[in-house]
């Protein structure tokens, strides 16, 4: 089996080339990006893809069994035509199996909608492409607040338009675990499949991002027209809208959805106490050793 796997110099398709080697081995696996002289430490093939050629599409996806398609980050209306143009150089090639990573989120009524239904768009393309598939539908990564973590120290406090509701997060190196086995396994074909862990609140997250970094940082709860406000006033009008509708997503149970983790990878999804206690021990140790330098 030969497994193509595109945006190999994304963030997310890197951890899913290095999930599928290990399964598989390296020799079995093509990574596929726009720009391969950009990817770094894949000890893979690289072939170069760009979504918007379907000519270069077809000559990367050559000997291919399966192909990984991670979802584009053009404007919604190029994206599907992006899409379009790597499943048709996939039906040109004779690849088997395509696996998709699609998102969750409202369908309609929010400024997050259109990318969603760009997404369904896809799914609706693949699944009738004649191929083998599996779409996989992610939950939001939680990465983004790790990193936001600095700006919530400033501020003393997380506050978005998500209210009570609950988000299935996940993380891209639990994601990159359930995409390797749907790529490899063919129990799951022909699903579509839900894939986060357990879903929090917002005041949850606060919680444990103290726990792991020794803040304390509240929650507030921010009507959606104050917080696309905010957003548009630091980030523009295009992702400031994007923005508050993931999180009026959230408010509306849009990411409180029933997960097929332990379906697609074989086992639970990494809990929540266990990540950020793991952030935890990460910071203990970098602050020992920083210490031992000094």
């Amino acid at each position: 089996m030969t497994i193509a796997i595109t945006a190999a110099s994304g963030h997310l398709g890197s951890e899913i080339i290095k999930a599928t080697a290990a399964l598989v081995g390296n020799d079995q696996v093509i990574g596929v990006a726009r720009n391969p002289e950009h990817v770094r430490a894949l000890d893979v093939e690289l072939r170069r893809g760009d979504y918007n050629n379907r000519h270069e599409f077809e000559q990367a996806l050559a000997g291919v069994d399966t192909l990984l398609l991670v979802s584009g980050m053009d404007a919604p209306d190029k994206r599907i035509a992006q899409h379009r143009n790597v499943i048709a150089a996939a039906q040109a090639q004779n690849v088997k199996k395509i696996v998709y990573t699609s998102i969750q989120g409202a369908e309609k009524d929010n400024a997050f909608s259109p990318i969603v239904q760009s997404n369904r768009q896809t799914e609706q393309d693949i699944q009738a492409s004649g191929l083998d598939w599996i779409i996989g539908r992610n939950g939001i990564y939680i990465e983004p607040d790790v990193e936001y973590i600095e700006t919530y120290k400033e501020k003393g406090e997380i506050a978005n338009c998500a209210a009570d509701g609950k988000c299935g997060y996940t993380t891209r190196p639990e994601l990159a675990c359930a995409y390797a086995r749907l790529l490899t396994d063919t129990a799951l074909n022909g699903n579509t499949c839900n894939l986060h862990g357990e879903p929090i609140t917002q005041t949850q997250l606060a919680n444990y991002l103290n726990g792991a970094f020794g803040t304390q940082l509240g929650y507030r709860s921010m009507s959606v027209a104050e917080y696309r406000q905010e957003r548009i006033e630091e980030l523009g009008e295009f992702m400031g809208n994007i923005i508050a509708g993931i999180y009026e997503g959230i408010r509306n149970g849009y990411a409180d959805n029933p997960s097929d983790f332990a379906l697609a990878a074989g086992r639970a999804h990494q809990s929540w106490q266990d990540y950020f206690s793991g952030l935890g021990l990460s910071l203990g140790h970098a602050a020992e050793s920083t210490g031992r330098k000094k």
